[in-house]
């Protein structure tokens, strides 16, 4: 029986060295924000809105042309508790 992650923390590293970290509840978020907001804009030097549905009040802008990577990992929440 496989499991099924919580949410999707997508790890966004710049081409400045930057990284920075927003989280999606579904995968199927992720991609849908993908496919219409930052791939179609790959070269442009325009901002885009990156959604934080996390943090109220907060949002990120960033230039899609200094995107240089994506990891997507999932995270699974359980009883167990990993703050050390």
């Amino acid at each position: 029986m496989s499991r099924k992650p919580d949410e999707f923390a997508i790890h966004i590293m710049l081409t400045t060295g930057h990284r920075e970290e927003v989280r999606f509840t579904t995968i199927q978020d992720f991609q849908k924000w993908y496919s219409t907001e930052l791939q179609p804009k790959a070269n442009d030097t325009g901002f885009i809105n990156v959604p934080i549905k996390n943090i109220q009040g907060e949002y990120m802008v960033l230039r899609p042309s200094c995107v240089a990577a994506i990891r997507v990992e999932p995270i699974f929440a359980g009883s167990i508790d990993r703050d050390f």
